[in-house]
């Protein structure tokens, strides 16, 4: 049982609604306030003295001072007294739709590279803010339940969240204390040799990996896997596209650079690791214009001369099923039938937009039925988007 429920007052102005969730350090409520709608409100389950309470607070202090489009904002931090005695909180903007682990379990399998690839840079760019501090600030904490899936008016907006194991790293080793979740944990924190952003780094490769193959790296099929296991790091790590053929060789690069057992091997900082995603997303770019230019030089040739046609054809059909050979799985996602809960958001959501002042929570609605049916992502994005802007359709 949750230390507070719903219909019960935090103050003046917050009432909480219901629960979203719950660890073993905190809960986490969705409450309403009085004057700016709806919130989060993170409480922490075993703070029993106003020592304790200022310590687990350094959180909100931390995220209130890196404000950021990729990080989570905070509102407010207090105590409230509960059935079990005075805890402390604290209130963050609400993401209706949900953490990554909900978007990669719509997928059931594996997440289309193209998502992936924006997830992880925008991850990359919030934690980079973090590293970039003087000392650097790093999570500890990466991993798929504290990285938040939301949209605004432009479209997917990816939110890092829970920073409750952050510190400020030692300014002359730039370490921290290992703390953390073990299935993310970089091999050097499991080792107790100290937390640096390079070991948020691999918790960010540990995302990208699983989420483009389903699996865990340096786990192989058919095995229990441990996260607890060291002798998993002795194997070699099969790059992505061994399980997952969408994958192109420069995301097996940066994602395998990330999972670099020795940390001097890896990204130093995510704002390294952003900025070689940004090259290849960029190189993709020129690359697909260049292939689109090419292929209406051969066209144009092979009107000319009949011999070049069936070369011409022959190059576009091979290429046409490489393509539908890669985009299989994700096909397969798109057409699944949405879950009841899901189509049920999306229908009340879709009725509550019509009525005047309602497109905000119309929204709210429409964000985690999209995040819960890749089908009804790609039927209602754009229409989510343009709700975010406040423009009704």
């Amino acid at each position: 049982m949750t230390l507070l429920v719903s219909g019960d007052r935090v103050s003046d102005t917050l009432v909480i609604d219901r629960s979203l969730g719950e660890g073993a350090f905190a809960e986490v409520h969705r409450v309403r306030h009085e004057y700016l709608g709806w919130q989060a409100m993170k409480l922490f389950k075993r703070v029993a003295s106003k020592e304790e309470t200022v310590r687990m607070l350094d959180e909100a202090r931390l995220l209130s001072t890196l404000g950021h489009p990729n990080i989570v904002r905070v509102f407010d931090a207090n105590t409230v007294r509960t059935p079990e005695g005075v805890r402390g909180f604290f209130t963050m903007e609400y993401v209706a739709g949900g953490s990554l682990e909900r978007l990669a379990a719509a997928h059931k399998s594996m997440v289309p590279r193209d998502l992936v690839a924006e997830v992880v840079t925008q991850i990359a760019s919030g934690l980079a803010v973090a590293h970039d501090q003087d000392p650097p600030i790093v999570h500890r904490d990466v991993t798929m339940a504290n990285v938040l899936v939301g949209y605004d008016g432009t479209g997917m907006r990816v939110r890092v969240s829970d920073f409750g194991l952050a510190k400020r790293a030692d300014p002359f080793t730039h370490l921290a204390s290992a703390q953390g979740t073990y299935a993310f944990m970089a091999p050097e924190v499991m080792r107790n040799q100290g937390y640096s952003c390079a070991s948020d780094v691999w918790s960010v490769g540990v995302i990208a990996y699983l989420l483009l193959t389903n699996r865990f790296p340096f786990h192989q099929g058919g095995e229990e896997f441990s996260s607890f296991s060291f002798g998993r790091f002795n194997r070699s790590l099969l790059p992505p596209s061994s399980y997952n053929d969408e994958v192109d060789a420069d995301l097996d690069r940066i994602v395998l650079a990330m999972l670099e057992l020795d940390p001097q091997n890896r990204p130093a900082t995510a704002q390294v690791l952003g900025d070689a995603l940004r090259e290849r997303a960029e190189a993709m770019a020129g690359a697909g214009a260049a292939a689109g230019e090419s292929v209406g030089d051969s066209v144009g040739g092979a009107a000319a001369s009949g011999g070049s046609a069936v070369s011409a054809k022959s190059a576009g059909s091979a290429k046409a099923a490489g393509s539908a050979k890669a985009a299989g799985s994700a096909r397969s996602a798109v057409n699944r039938p949405p879950t009841q809960r899901a189509r049920r958001l999306a229908e009340e959501a879709l009725e509550l937009a019509r009525s005047p002042g309602e497109l905000d929570r119309a929204a709210d609605l429409m964000e985690e039925a999209v995040n819960l049916s890749p089908y009804l992502r790609d039927l209602h994005l754009s229409k989510l988007t343009l709700w975010r802007r406040g423009v009704m359709m």
